[in-house]
């Protein structure tokens, strides 16, 4: 397969995620931009942006998608006991860039800067346009974790989590869970298979059949600010 170029001052359109690469895995196009234009095509189309300061902007589709359907999630006993004891306070799209920045900072120490300050503000952008979700974890009036990710249809797309206290962003995807059968969302997308998103029980599927329930998916008319606190 061939990478594909993309014209930033083109209509947003993406190439068939089939062409993606191998080697790197899933490594689909480069160029384009960040607007909300961009990155909602790209969503509805199985696509992600992945990139570390100094690059260009890169798109992805891996050939194998971490995904969890939301009716199947089985919260452990050690994360309800978690939550009891805790008693955290769970609010969303209350400081949804406190949560991106919580996420940068964490990815910062461990994996890099791909959540870049153009990023951040992509990001706030689709916030702010009502497609950006938050989750967040409070104890005594500070935030302690969080996640945060992209509205398409029936699917969630998870883009990060942080915890600054053990559990609390376990907590917040148990607080997504519940949202989310609430709102008639049927499956969350983590992206990319991990140890953690697996603890969470998340399963894999291969990109075709990831790419065929976010087209059956994708349609769906939810409005989750009717399921916020």
């Amino acid at each position: 397969m061939k990478l594909t170029l993309l014209d930033p001052y083109s209509d947003p359109h993406f190439p068939d995620v089939d062409w993606a690469l191998t080697e790197p895995d899933g490594l689909l196009a480069v160029g384009g931009e960040l607007t909300p234009q961009w990155l909602l095509n790209a969503y509805r189309c199985g696509i992600f942006p992945w990139f570390n300061e100094g690059e260009p902007v890169m798109w992805w589709s891996p050939s194998e998608r971490a995904v969890l359907e939301v009716n199947q999630y089985q919260p452990s006993r050690s994360l309800l006991k978690s939550i009891r004891k805790n008693q955290w306070q769970f609010k969303v799209n209350h400081n949804f860039a406190a949560v991106i920045d919580g996420c940068s900072g964490l990815r910062a120490d461990q994996l890099g800067s791909w959540i870049t300050a153009d990023m951040k503000q992509a990001y706030i952008n689709l916030h702010q346009l009502g497609h950006a979700h938050s989750i967040e974890v409070y104890q005594d009036n500070a935030l302690v974790g969080g996640l945060y990710g992209i509205l398409v249809g029936g699917v969630f797309c998870g883009e990060s989590m942080f915890h600054k206290v053990t559990d609390a962003s376990k907590a917040a995807f148990y607080c997504l869970n519940n949202i989310a059968k609430q709102a008639g969302i049927e499956l969350i997308d983590g992206q990319i298979e991990n140890p953690h998103l697996m603890s969470l029980g998340f399963n894999v599927l291969k990109r075709r059949e990831f790419i065929n329930r976010l087209n059956l998916l994708h349609s769906k008319k939810i409005k989750l600010a009717d399921y916020f606190e």
